[in-house]
Formats: C-alpha cells, sequence, structure tokens
C-alpha cells in the first residue's frame, strides 16, 4: 500500500520585519482570553527594543536604552506595565510602560560583560528577585529588588569549576517559600542553587558543550536544555533535590540557542544555529515539526499563552506560528494548527 501522503508544515502564521540587525530576545506579554493579540516585545544587535502589535503586525513603539549595544533578554513583570532589559553595555533597564510612557526609570549595572542572560522570580506586585551574573567568571549575583540589596553571591565550591554560567532559572516550589536557582554552565553541567543557603544541592552532567538555554516545568519538576552540541537533554528534580539526566534526544545539526516550554505544559521549541525551529512534544520528547524558514541562525524563541510561537533570527525577522492549539487533545499524526495547515512529525 502506499505511504499516505503527508503535506510538508506551514509557512509562519505571519513575519515582522524592520529590526535592522539580527533578533536576539523574544517576550510576549501576557495575554489574557479576552486579548487575542498579545503584544511582542524584541530585543535587537543594534541596542533597540521594539514593541510589536500583532494585530496591525507592526512596531508600535521602538526603545533606546543600551547605547547601541546588544539587548540580549527581555521580561515583563507581573502587573505587565514595566518591562526588563538586559543589554551587552553591562546595564539592565527597567521601563516603565503604562499609560503610553515608555521611560527607563531605573537600572542595574552588571558586573560581566558575558551573554548570560538573567531571570527574575516574582514575590508579588511590589518585590522580585533578580539573578544577574555575577563580577567573577562564575558567580551569580542574586538581588532583592526594587531596592537593589545584595542578597548573596553564589560561588561554586573551589574544586568545581564549571566555568561561565551560561542561563539562568529561578523558581520556587508551591509547597516551600524558599527560591531556588537553576543555573546551566559553561562545562554542560546544570546545577540547583538553594539561595538562602547559599549552596548547590546538586549538580549533574548534561552535555559535553556550554548549555546555551534552559526551561523548567515546576508542576512535573523536569526541565530541559539545550548547548552548542546536537541533543537536547532531558532531567528531573526528586524530592531530595537531587538533579538527575533522564533522556537525551540526538538532533541532526549542532547548535540550540534557546529552548521554551508552552505554557500549558505540552509542546517545547527550540531556536536552532541551523536555522531551523524543532517543536517536541513535552511529555515524551516525540518530534512533531522542523519548521525552516529563517536563512540564518535562530537566537530565541517564545511562546504566548494563547499558543502562538515566536522566533528571532540572525537574518533580522521575526517568524510567528500557530502550532497545535492549546485546546489540542492530541498531539500525533497529522494535526490541523490553527491557520488551517497540517503539521507532521
Amino acid at each position: 500500500m502506499a505511504a499516505p501522503f503527508l503535506p510538508p508544515p506551514p509557512d509562519p502564521q505571519f513575519v515582522l520585519r524592520g529590526t535592522q540587525s539580527a533578533v536576539n530576545a523574544v517576550h510576549f506579554s501576557r495575554g489574557s482570553q479576552a486579548q487575542e493579540c498579545p503584544l511582542l516585545f524584541s530585543g535587537s544587535q543594534s541596542g533597540l527594543v521594539h514593541i510589536w502589535s500583532l494585530q496591525t503586525r507592526r512596531a508600535v513603539t521602538t526603545l533606546d536604552g543600551h547605547g547601541g549595544q546588544s539587548v540580549t533578554w527581555l521580561q515583563l513583570l507581573p502587573q505587565g506595565s514595566q518591562l526588563l532589559s538586559q543589554g551587552r553595555d553591562q546595564r539592565l533597564c527597567l521601563w516603565d510602560l503604562a499609560e503610553g510612557r515608555n521611560a527607563v526609570v531605573d537600572s542595574v549595572h552588571l558586573e560581566s560583560v558575558g551573554f548570560c542572560r538573567s531571570s527574575v522570580l516574582a514575590d508579588g506586585q511590589l518585590h522580585w528577585t533578580l539573578a544577574v551574573p555575577g563580577k567573577g567568571t562564575d558567580e551569580v549575583q542574586i538581588l532583592e529588588m526594587p531596592s537593589k540589596t545584595s542578597v548573596c553571591t553564589l560561588k561554586p565550591e573551589a574544586d568545581a569549576k564549571p566555568g561561565m554560567p551560561m542561563c539562568l532559572g529561578l523558581w520556587q516550589a508551591n509547597s516551600s517559600p524558599r527560591p531556588l536557582l537553576l543555573a546551566g554552565y559553561e562545562d554542560g553541567s546544570v546545577a540547583l542553587w538553594d539561595i538562602l543557603e547559599r549552596k548547590v544541592c546538586s549538580r549533574v552532567a548534561c552535555h559535553e558543550e556550554p548549555i546555551m538555554g534552559l526551561d523548567f516545568d515546576s508542576q512535573k519538576v523536569r526541565g530541559v536544555s539545550g548547548s552548542a552540541g546536537k541533543a537536547l537533554a532531558v532531567w528531573s528534580l526528586d524530592g531530595q533535590q537531587s538533579l538527575q539526566v533522564c533522556s537525551t534526544h540526538e538532533l541532526t545539526n549542532p547548535g540550540i540557542a534557546d529552548v521554551t516550554i508552552r505554557p500549558d505544559q505540552k509542546i517545547l521549541a527550540t531556536a536552532g544555529w541551523d536555522h531551523r525551529i524543532r517543536v517536541f512534544h513535552w511529555r515524551t520528547m516525540k518530534p512533531l515539526a522542523v519548521l525552516a524558514f529563517h536563512s540564518a541562525s535562530i537566537h530565541c524563541v517564545a511562546f504566548a499563552t494563547n499558543g502562538l510561537l515566536a522566533a528571532g533570527s540572525k537574518d533580522q525577522r521575526i517568524s510567528v506560528w500557530s502550532l497545535y492549539p492549546c485546546d489540542s487533545h492530541s498531539l500525533f499524526g497529522r494535526q490541523k494548527t490553527g491557520d488551517g495547515h497540517f503539521i507532521t512529525a
């Protein structure tokens, strides 16, 4: 019997152009059911932050606060009107976007000149915890914000030698008030830090190359990381706060710049140096799609709460995709997407 015809993966739902330089960071505003078209924030190599309306598909505002130095990380605070942007100018800016404003109201000087992206853990509307790369090459600085009070500096044991922190993820278990930090390092290891105790609870070797991105599912207590190598690593955390590698998944080409799990914990996406976005089922890690649109390395990927996926590339374009609606019951086989296309593994 002849094999059934399987249509190719779809094109992007739309493409955003106009950054005029490589796109290094993308971040969606927190949409609601009433807000079907969230805003998209992008950070570029030229130091600009663009705010895009996904309704008009145009930039509505451009923020210039990093002196022409590359923007590497973006994060909205819980109230939705304050944006953090991190740049290669060793500055982390806090923007007030309420009521049409676009002013820098505060900033943090970063001691590190590396590419490590910061992380935020929001305790509420008024206070939050910030993890940033520290002054020492292997250090992470923890700050209480907005007071910028130093909580502690996390420095590996003398015999550990993990190299530079490459990516950070603050989180807190529902059953515990203790903030924890996951850090991916230059030597390919992931470490879990207890911030209050200022110690490493566990460390596990996940990759042979530097870790470029990680994400963590606090509900399943399971994370995923990608590196400069050819493998994705899935790892878990047990009740004794011990990390262990569950599985590794070999990719066709090396280089994963970013990895992110969709908010509903059903799928994840990776940003590839090979110009490809790869989509996986999060529970089984079954490959679902390889999306080929960009003509250069993809630097970042992000999901919106309504399921939209954005990818930013060195080719100066941002692709926006509608894949596997969040209310889908099955993600296997031929699956109809929100724009009428079918995607196959």
